[in-house]
């Protein structure tokens, strides 16, 4: 299996109040930040982008090939796992966030490659010791079931979510790098970037 059987589902329907501003209208380098990681990803196969109520169609939506918007706001990734899902044509969909500017098509590739070795499994995610790294994932279609009955419950964290699927954590790489996992959460996370890229983030 290869990456044009594969969904690519970006996250942008947070809020960022600790950032200030909804991460999707972050900019990278003069462009929005939803068209660097399109280009940063060149993905081969189907594209989607997941909002929330509110904060529909953000600069550089366009270039998705389909934008889906959670039915209700501000009930965290847990729904916009299962809105991706809900929404995928393909068997598996690979989840990142926009507020992972650093993350490479490397390590979509790698998650594609290990479930497509496990098939029996609902999805993988990327361990790293002493850290709780949701994202990127892979998750099987056949997941969304037990997705929408955990958020039913009212349970909304990842982690949570991750322990219910049981989702096996698949051990990064040692040649990775950290920064990697640079995560825009708020304003000095931004300088971190910079300092590590020849971006400028507006």
């Amino acid at each position: 299996m290869n990456e044009a059987e594969v969904t690519l589902a970006i996250l942008a329907g947070g809020r960022g109040e600790r950032m200030g501003k909804a991460k999707g209208l972050l900019r990278v380098g003069g462009q929005p930040i939803l068209a660097y990681l399109l280009e940063r990803f060149a993905w081969g196969g189907p594209t989607m982008l997941v909002s929330s109520p509110g904060r529909e169609r953000p600069p550089g939506a366009e270039l998705f090939d389909r934008e889906v918007v959670d039915p209700v706001e501000g009930m965290g990734p847990v729904r916009g796992f299962l809105t991706a899902l809900e929404n995928a044509a393909t068997s598996m969909v690979v989840v990142t966030s926009v507020d992972l500017p650093l993350v490479q098509k490397e390590q979509l590739i790698f998650l594609i490659q290990m479930l497509h070795g496990q098939p029996w499994k609902s999805g993988l995610m990327l361990d790293r010791p002493k850290h709780f790294r949701p994202f990127p994932c892979i998750l099987a279609a056949g997941a969304k079931e037990a997705i929408a009955i955990h958020l039913q419950s009212g349970e909304r964290s990842l982690s949570s979510l991750f322990r219910v699927l049981r989702l096996t954590p698949v051990e990064a790489p040692g040649h990775w790098p950290d920064e990697i996992w640079t995560n825009l959460n708020e304003p000095a996370d931004l300088a971190r970037f910079e300092e590590i890229t020849s971006y400028r983030i507006q």
